[in-house]
């Protein structure tokens, strides 16, 4: 992997940058390397390769947040957390993605097939693609609020999202009961009409959506009145979820196959789950390690002391050294977080903090001022070498 370009200078594009912007970065990339614009040339084809793989990673929300988060490990297969695929496989295919033609359909006119110029086509094929056949419901995508304990210990949640299911009424199909959608007569069914198109190129033919029936290939005469045709409604559902031990702020888990109904019976989407954590008044998160500030008075910092600790499991000792100084910092070894799917742990880190005492009696006053008579230099080591340091100045 320590060969592999960035997958977002591949495509030359920031890494906060929108789908659009991906898709249209990927779309110039891809047409500007095709090895049928440049037959033979090797260095060509392995950056179509390298821009196809970038693509399919960076396009899919999943892989692009493992991306994000662990960079190529994230998506080798190497490391168990799925491919990156989807590489060219040669002048007549994309891998993962069908021909050509329902990549740059939109950038030359069509949906897919037809030729292109003299080069013999994009992905050398004129199929079409099924207007009916199976397509994947979308993603959904939702926020969810949590205390900073819910999110370091893992938590059960239930959250609310909005989805479109299929139609019990009609089945998915559109039409009302006792009635079938009709195959369009002006493409035949395949939703898809041959036209020419001018390019720079030259006249290239195209496959273009047929204006009869939008390009479905069916014609309902008689829509379903619970879905209007559609073949899908929208449904509140409300889902209990697992929350993961140790996520973070603003990381994303999966529901798989919770999403919108796919349609011609397609998969359903992913929900999508952003986290945001809230901040707490005892805790900080530092990666899987927790920090917190540990108040102590002066004799226990002077004297020693076994004190209890709060953790995010609960309470632990610690036994203070005698002569601990404000700011010094001790750690609690496995008191931290959890990996995400991990077996370790990070640890815990307390800062003292020694708190001068404030609204003393006459009498404490008193007894302080007793004490501090019976002291001198070498109980304090920095005031000792302040002034040692001073006197050397002094005598210069």
């Amino acid at each position: 992997m320590a060969d592999k370009r960035d997958y977002y200078e591949v495509l030359g594009v920031d890494k906060g940058c929108s789908e659009d912007e991906l898709k249209k970065a990927y779309r110039a990339m891809a047409k500007k390397y095709h090895p049928d614009l440049h037959p033979g040339d090797k260095d060509a084809e392995a950056k179509f390769k390298e821009v196809n793989e970038a693509y399919e990673v960076l396009s899919d929300k999943d892989k692009r947040a493992r991306y994000d988060q662990f960079g190529h490990a994230g998506v080798d297969p190497n490391f168990g957390a799925g491919g990156a695929g989807g590489a060219y496989s040669g002048a007549g295919g994309f891998g993962g993605f069908g021909d050509l033609g329902d990549i740059f359909g939109d950038l030359f006119g069509g949906g897919g097939g037809g030729g292109f110029g003299g080069f013999g086509g994009f992905g050398g094929s004129t199929r079409t693609r099924d207007p009916n056949g199976p397509i994947r419901g979308r993603d959904v995508v939702t926020d969810l609020p949590l205390s900073f304990l819910e999110a370091a210990l893992g938590c059960k949640k239930q959250i609310k999202i909005s989805r479109l299911e299929t139609c019990a009424e009609c089945g998915g199909r559109g039409a009302a009961k006792g009635t079938s959608p009709e195959t369009c007569t002006e493409c035949g069914g395949s939703g898809q009409v041959r036209t020419q198109k001018r390019t720079p190129f030259g006249i290239i033919q195209t496959m273009s959506a047929c204006p009869k029936c939008g390009g479905k290939g069916k014609i309902i005469r008689t829509p379903c009145a619970k879905c209007r045709g559609l073949g899908r409604v929208r449904v509140s559902k409300t889902l209990e979820v697992n929350v993961p031990a140790g996520i973070d702020n603003n990381q994303t888990f999966v529901l798989r196959g919770q999403g919108d109904h796919g349609t011609g019976g397609g998969p359903a989407g992913d929900v999508n789950v952003t986290v945001s954590v809230r901040p707490d008044p005892t805790f900080e998160r530092d990666g899987f390690d927790v920090w917190c500030d540990m108040p102590l008075t002066f004799a226990q910092a002077a004297l020693g002391d076994e004190i209890v600790v709060p953790t995010i499991d609960g309470k632990a000792k610690y036994t203070v050294p005698e002569g601990t100084q404000n700011g010094t910092v001790f750690r609690l070894r496995g008191k931290g977080i959890s990996y995400i799917n991990g077996r370790d742990k990070g640890d815990q880190y307390v800062r003292v903090q020694v708190e001068v005492p404030k609204n003393l009696t006459g009498k404490q006053k008193e007894a302080l001022k007793g004490f501090d008579a019976l002291m001198n230099d070498r109980n304090y080591d920095k005031r000792k070498s302040f002034f040692e340091r001073f006197k050397e100045a002094a005598g210069k």
